[in-house]
């Protein structure tokens, strides 16, 4: 750390200048290619001024203990987590076989670039999510007749469709798109797929419980009423990053990396790891991605990002974003 600041300090005078400090965010945001990722002015201006907490326009070393402590460290030793979301049987050749659906992809096509992963990439903690509903689930277009369809539903309960979204009565007002019956607890459609690689020490999340509500999102039920078992694991594991995959793309995985983002955690979508029902959805996904700090990957890319090598600023911005709402609530003399 020492040696880190003395080294930037290129005018020795125990500062660091918005100038010298941009030396080390040219420095950090690399790839083991060699390639030198930039900043926009903005996010670096506001990365600057979050750990001059001082706000005296320059930081001095006990503002970069805290910088390197908080920020370098992690961005350059994250801990990574690998979330692999619902690639189960009814996804992929069973009654909810994306094939099937606008997009047409092939659920099976992520099965041999996870395990590629799986089999390459050492990460910190390994979860594997599954869909595992009731036989009354809500979302069953075959359970329609158990529920009330308010009368402000777009669609009545008579004219309803498999993939069409009606509303049920409440309180309060429950908005559900309807599929074919899926994932049923142990049964056939929900074990994971016989060709997924099961790694010792994973953890498997169970999601979709509640008859009365469904859980895209592996963090939480739709209604955010009741959360999983992901959030205390992930504490556990001490998680910094989480590389998201698997079916389908813009409703489960796409949910799931939303939330991680909005917990605080630095996101990665792997995709070519990831198939969807809808390509204008899948768009729509990978947009509410980007436009929240979060990074879109193919797998080849995802080794030398766990191991440090591949340091990318929109993950630096999110962490001192982060560090900044963290910082807000203590006292700067708790700061270090």
């Amino acid at each position: 750390m020492d040696a880190c600041f003395t080294a930037f300090d290129k005018d020795g005078d125990g500062y660091l200048s918005l100038a010298e400090f941009e030396l080390i965010c040219r420095a950090l945001f690399r790839n083991d290619r060699g390639k030198i990722y930039t900043l926009e002015k903005k996010q670096l201006n506001e990365i600057y001024n979050i750990f001059d907490w001082k706000g005296d326009g320059k930081i001095d070393r006990e503002e970069f203990e805290m910088c390197w402590n908080r920020w370098i460290k992690i961005c350059c030793r994250p801990k990574s987590a690998f979330l692999i979301v619902d690639v189960q049987n009814d996804f992929i050749t069973g009654s909810l076989n994306i094939k099937q659906c606008a997009a047409q992809h092939d659920g099976s096509e992520v099965i041999e670039p996870i395990n590629r992963l799986l089999e390459t990439v050492q990460f910190d903690a390994v979860f594997y999510s599954l869909d595992w509903h009731p036989v009354d689930h809500v979302s069953f277009i075959d359970n329609l007749h158990l529920r009330e369809v308010d009368s402000s539903s777009e669609i009545s309960k008579e004219a309803a469709q498999v993939y069409d979204t009606v509303t049920f009565k409440g309180p309060p007002l429950l908005s559900q798109r309807l599929w074919p019956r899926h994932c049923i607890q142990d049964s056939w459609g929900a074990e994971l797929h016989k060709d997924l690689k099961i790694i010792n020490n994973a953890i498997k999340v169970y999601k979709g419980t509640n008859p009365e509500v469904d859980s895209y999102s592996v963090f939480w039920d739709n209604k955010k009423l009741q959360d999983t078992t992901l959030s205390s694991q992930l504490q556990e594991t001490g998680a910094t990053d989480i590389y998201i995959c698997g079916l389908a793309y813009d409703v489960c995985v796409g949910a799931t990396a939303v939330d991680a983002l909005k917990s605080g955690y630095r996101t990665i979508l792997i995709d070519d790891c990831s198939r969807g029902v809808d390509l204008v959805d899948i768009e729509k996904t990978k947009s509410t991605v980007i436009a929240n700090n979060g990074v879109i990957v193919n797998s080849n890319q995802v080794k030398a990002m766990v191991e440090g090598k591949d340091r990318r600023p929109e993950l630096g911005y999110k962490l001192a974003l982060e560090i900044k709402q963290k910082f807000n609530t203590v006292d700067n003399n708790d700061k270090c």
